[in-house]
């Protein structure tokens, strides 16, 4: 049965428990083996990557807008795959000042992130040229070893058999402003089933990028918790940055509700949610803290259906997204 989807870093289509390591823990515990995701050389040299950084000027960025997306080369409807499940692991968030013991950020289904906090830091806008367009994405730097890592979608990283070019991250992006810096991927990884066949169930990515002015990005902006295998059925809050009416891009949106299994064709979980495309890759989080705006990443903002333009759906991470992770984390930021 064809699925009519809409991947969030482009326009809607007109038809149609966890265990806990303490600081650290992310690089001293190594998970089981996991299955290996594909990597990608982005600017991979210092020529390359001031040639990236001279290329995104405040109005190449103003101006990147979605594209329409082209229907997945494997509908997850046909695919016989789902994630694979292991054990429940979390590496716990890396920035914010007091526990993770106060009031939860509140239910929205979507609504302009003002409380500020380490997410205002952390979540930011990727811009990347695709098929010689600009186009724009959301992430998030996530804790890890290498305090280089930015979890977000895999259609934010490549589409159409191709991978993105001019791939940058640009964290507390606000109404144009840069307050951290414009951040050039050494490194792109996505899940092997996103790279073979675009398959909604994977649609997971890292990039890997590199120092800015000499100090690793999660040492600037601080890097949320992540967390793979958990229960499904949690209440989370997703953010992004939305560039598609009624939304323009300028600002952080946030969601925030208990998450459902898709009840059409996938193995995704969803959320009520209306942000639009520009939004994709962006965090979903658990235990959002409103006072530290401190969380554990546990999927990302991937498509919408036509029909159903109220909801938003993410992928599980199950061991192919820790693949992901894991990579990443212990790869070379330079």
């Amino acid at each position: 049965m064809p699925r009519n989807v809409t991947l969030l870093s482009f326009a809607v289509l007109a038809a149609g428990g966890a265990v806990l390591f303490p600081s650290g823990g992310a690089q001293a515990s190594a998970p089981p083996e996991r299955p290996k995701p594909v990597q990608h050389a982005a600017a991979d040299t210092s020529a390359e990557r001031r040639q990236v950084m001279t290329y995104w000027t405040a109005n190449r960025m103003k101006t990147a807008e979605p594209l329409d997306a082209p229907t997945p080369r494997q509908s997850a409807g046909l695919s016989a795959e789902e994630p694979a499940k292991g054990s429940p692991w979390t590496a716990p968030p890396s920035a914010g000042r007091g526990g993770m013991e106060t009031r939860a950020a509140r239910t929205s289904s979507g609504a302009a992130w003002t409380r500020g906090g380490a997410v205002a830091r952390t979540t930011g806008r990727i811009f990347f040229t695709t098929q010689g367009r600009n186009a724009s994405c959301s992430g998030t730097a996530v804790t890890s070893a290498n305090k280089s890592v930015v979890m977000t979608a895999g259609h934010c990283v490549k589409m159409n058999g191709a991978f993105h070019t001019n791939w940058v991250f640009v964290p507390g992006y606000a109404n144009g402003n840069r307050p951290y810096g414009t951040w050039a991927a050494t490194r792109l990884l996505t899940t092997q089933q996103w790279n073979t066949r675009e398959d909604i169930n994977f649609d997971v990515a890292a990039a890997v990028v590199a120092p800015l002015d000499g100090k690793a990005l999660t040492d600037v902006v601080g890097g949320q918790g992540v967390a793979f295998n958990q229960p499904r059925g949690r209440q989370m809050h997703a953010f992004g940055y939305p560039a598609a009416p009624p939304y323009d891009g300028a600002r952080l949106i946030y969601c925030g509700g208990r998450t459902f299994d898709d009840p059409f064709t996938s193995d995704d979980l969803g959320l009520t949610c209306d942000m639009t495309g520009g939004s994709s890759g962006g965090p979903w989080l658990l235990n959002v803290n409103e006072s530290t705006g401190l969380g554990t990443q546990n999927s990302v903002n991937s498509f919408k259906y036509n029909f159903a333009p109220n909801w938003m759906f993410g992928p599980y991470f199950g061991n192919e997204a820790q693949s992901v992770y894991q990579s990443a984390q212990n790869a070379g930021a330079l």
